[in-house]
Order: structure tokens, then sequence, then C-alpha cells
């Protein structure tokens, strides 16, 4: 064989090599991602074969799917519209999942493990079993009406976030963003529809695909002295000992002062633990922040929650919707020293600090509850499609304990009188014993300020029935005490519905 021939030959031997390998490769270890590929036109045929489980709350069906007559047979539907949707999420067929649709996607389209019988039994019968059904924690009422509190607040407020939880087992009563937004046009089998419609709301300046009430973060004003209040409790202060306050305060490594939010609250020298709180006097936790110091501060925010970048709600102790960490940021000056200046604004939850609706949820539940927080959740049952029970959150689980039970008895003591005779009396429940902290917190030097309230209400034999989080994003004047309105209401609505506690 002369020298050309065989040089090609060994090019066409390298090329069937190097095809050989490819398509190895390919089976090897390519096969499962474009088998699962969301292009891949076939997969998604035989995925709307099967009729989807619904997802549901108080016994009506939040998300479910109905028959058409086109190429993919089942067509998702959400009833609730923009209610539901940063719980539920949506199921569009070329998009990417999101929510309850998505962490509970294997179980609601029938491929779960955990639904294998009625899989090896449609091999026999030749039928598509629908897939399986999801219950959520959710109260209807009080999901109702934190959804049209919210969208109709007194101040015309455009974006804010609700949560509400059972203080006693961290299931999720209510858990609203504003604004909000309709999934079933992202669920249309007309894929340009559907991305159309996600485009719209992708580009809309006020974020409706935002879940606020999880992933944002904002500076939670005075509801973190709470906080530090729980830090003074545990470093020898009581509700009743004298604290500095004043009208004003400059720390002093800065020039700017600290005043209260007007000129009766708080001016004498001295006040105690408990006026600080029910007043909200920001001259004395910005004193009683440099008091304590920053290690004790950020570390009382770590025991709530703070800091924490793997707390996730779906089911009890399982992956779910992505929870952004609150922080209580750096309170150091350059030379790594603790700057007083920045303690002090911390300590009235300002400067850096940001907080999610939900972990102020979680504070007020923690106080109410005796000091034992409870790991948050929203989905209290999956049922096959014949309606067994194959998961059931039975056994609610601890996520960790900030305070001494005594020291909780002191907070809530602190927390009722702001609600009976401070600034958080618009939250108050006729024959419920009600307690909360309102805040205002600065969003920019030309912006509004953030309104919030977090609280929570006992029933007559003092035991915790709802715990909340409202926050409106620069409402202005007015928004802690529309807030603190709001959650009285959603609280309300969740102790008169049972199915939802």
């Amino acid at each position: 064989m002369n020298a050309p021939l065989r040089r090609a030959g060994i090019v066409v031997m390298i090329l069937f090599g190097l095809l050989f390998a490819n398509l190895n490769w390919i089976q090897a270890y390519k096969a499962d991602e474009y088998r699962n590929s969301d292009y891949n036109g076939r997969v998604q045929v035989a995925e709307y074969e099967r009729k989807r489980g619904n997802i549901e709350a108080g016994g009506t069906a939040l998300a479910t799917s109905k028959e058409t007559d086109g190429e993919l047979k089942f067509l998702r539907t959400y009833p609730g519209g923009a209610e539901y949707a940063h719980v539920l999420g949506y199921k569009p067929v070329n998009l990417a999942d999101t929510g309850i649709e998505r962490i509970e996607n294997d179980f609601l389209a029938g491929t779960s493990d955990q639904l294998i019988g009625d899989r090896i039994k449609d091999m026999f019968t030749g039928d598509q079993t629908s897939g399986g059904n999801v219950l959520l924690t959710l109260s209807k009422k009080a999901q109702n009406v934190a959804y049209d509190e919210l969208r109709d607040n007194d101040l015309g407020v455009k974006r804010g976030a609700a949560i509400a939880i059972d203080p006693r087992t961290g299931a999720v009563q209510a858990l609203v963003s504003m604004p909000s937004f309709d999934p079933n046009p992202l669920a249309s089998h007309d894929p340009k529809k559907a991305s159309a419609a996600y485009n719209q709301l992708e580009q809309d300046p006020d974020g409706p695909l935002k879940n606020r009430a999880l992933s944002e973060t904002l500076p939670p004003g005075s509801t973190f002295k709470i906080v530090v209040a729980a830090a003074a409790l545990e470093n020898g202060i009581g509700k009743e000992t004298e604290i500095k306050a004043g009208s004003s305060y400059t720390p002093p490594t800065s020039g700017t002062p600290i005043r209260n939010a007007a000129a009766s609250i708080c001016p004498e020298s001295q006040v105690t633990l408990m006026e600080a709180v029910t007043e909200s006097c920001n001259t004395g936790f910005a004193q009683l922040g440099v008091r304590l110091g920053a290690d004790a501060i950020k570390e009382k925010a770590r025991q709530f929650g703070f800091e924490q970048d793997d707390l996730t709600v779906g089911q009890l102790g399982e992956d779910g919707l992505t929870v952004a960490a609150s922080r209580t940021g750096d309170m150091t000056a350059p030379d790594g020293a603790t700057d007083p200046a920045a303690l002090a604004q911390s300590s009235i939850g300002q400067r850096d600090v940001r907080m999610t609706p939900l972990q102020g949820a979680l504070i007020a539940a923690s106080v109410a509850n005796g000091g034992s927080q409870m790991r948050p959740y929203l989905i209290k049952q999956l049922l096959g499609p014949d309606r067994t029970t194959v998961y059931d959150a039975a056994k609610p689980r601890e996520l960790r304990r900030p305070v001494s039970d005594q020291v909780a008895g002191d907070l809530r003591d602190m927390m009722v009188s702001v609600v009976e005779n401070g600034t958080g009396r618009k939250a108050a429940i006729n024959g419920y014993t009600v307690g909360g902290k309102t805040g205002t917190a600065q969003s920019a030097p030309d912006r509004p300020d953030h309104g919030w309230f977090i609280g929570f209400a006992l029933d007559k034999n003092g035991t915790p029935v709802s715990a909340v989080c409202v926050e409106l994003e620069q409402a202005g004047p007015g928004g802690s005490a529309e807030a603190a309105r709001i959650a009285g209401l959603i609280m309300r609505a969740a102790i008169n519905d049972p199915g939802g506690r």
C-alpha cells in the first residue's frame, strides 16, 4: 500500500474511532439529559399524557389539569389566579417550573418513586393513572384576607408581603407577595403566548414574579428591637430596668445624631426597657446596642435565624422554596474594631441589617411559643391518585430555641404592651391577647420609608394560634400602622378557620 493510501486509511480509522466514542458518550452519559430535556418534544407529549395531580388547600383545588383536544392532552390551570401564585408557582411547557409545582414536580407528575406501585399497575392495565396530589397548610380565609388587604391597602402601596404561621407547628397559614401575577397564561400550550406573558412579567419594574415573603430582604426598622431586647434580657437587664434614652443620641464616632420618630417619644434621660419597646425608643435602643456590643447583637440575631443560608419551606426537613438569608451586616470601622455609629444604627434595624418577612414571622412565633422556633413548612400531606396518604406532616420539628421560656415571657409582655398601649394598637383582636412590634425603616434618602409589623395572637388559655409579619415597601407615613392593621385581620382570619390550623 502506498503512503498516501496508508495516510488516508489512518485518517478514516481515526474519524470512525471518534464517531464511535461520541456515540458511546451520548449513549452512556448524555442519554438522560437529552431524554429529559424540556426541548425534547416526544418527552413533552408523553408528560402531558398523564393527568397531573392537584395542589389543594382546605378541600379546594388550587392547581388542576383539564383535558384538551390538542397534542398535549392536559392543560394546567390555576382557578385561584394571582392569589396563590407565589406559593403554587406555575408549570409551563418550555419555561422552568417554579413554586410547589417545581419542588413537588415528580409527585404531581406521577413519576416519583413513591408512586411506583401505580405505574406498575398501569403496565398491566394500560391505563395512565393520574399523578399524586399535594395538600398545603394554607388557611383559605387567611390567604384571602392577606391577598385582598395587601392589594387594596389604605395607602396605595404597590409592593409588599405578608406571611402567617402557626407558632406551635410552623405550618404556614398565609403567604402573599404583592404585586402578584396570573399563572394561567404561563401554562399555555402555545409557546409564543407563554413566552410573551413571561417576558411582560419579567420586565415589569414592580417585579411581580418575586416572592417577597421569602426572597426579598429589606431593613426591618424597629421590629429588630425585639432581637436587641432579647439580648438585653439575657445580659442582666430586666424589662423594668431603666436604660439611657433622651430626645437625641450621637454615637462617639459619628456627628449624625439619632432621634426618635416624634418629640413625645422617650424624651426622658432614662426609661425602662418595657417603655422603650412600647414607645419604640430609637435613642434608647441605639445606646443599649452600643452597651451590649456587636458580638452580643449579632449572636442573638443568629440564634433567631439570621445568617441561615439553607432554609427552605416545603415538606418538613426536605427541599422546598428557597428562603433568602437575613443579615445583620457590617458593624466595624476601617481598622476592624466595632464602629459605635454602625452598631447604634444596626440596633434600631437600619444600616446594613436586612430581613425577610418570613424571618420577622419566625421571631414573633418564637416569642409566642415560649422560645421554641418551629421549622416552617407548606406541605401538609401528599396523597396518591386514589387519595391514600403517602406523606403526612404529623410531627412538627423544632428548628432552634433562640431564647429561654423566661425571656420569651418577658418579650411577650413587652410586645403585648406595644399593641395595648403603643404603636401597634391596630393589630388588636377582641377576645385574644395580641402582641407585636411596628417598624419604620429608611429605604433611601429620596424614597418613602418601609412599614413593618411582626406579631402574634394568643387565645384565652395563652396558647399561640398565629404569628405574622407584614411588610409594605416604601409605604411612607403610616406604613407601620397599616401593616399592623392588616396583620391583625390576617391573624383573625386564621383563628376563624380551624381547617387552616
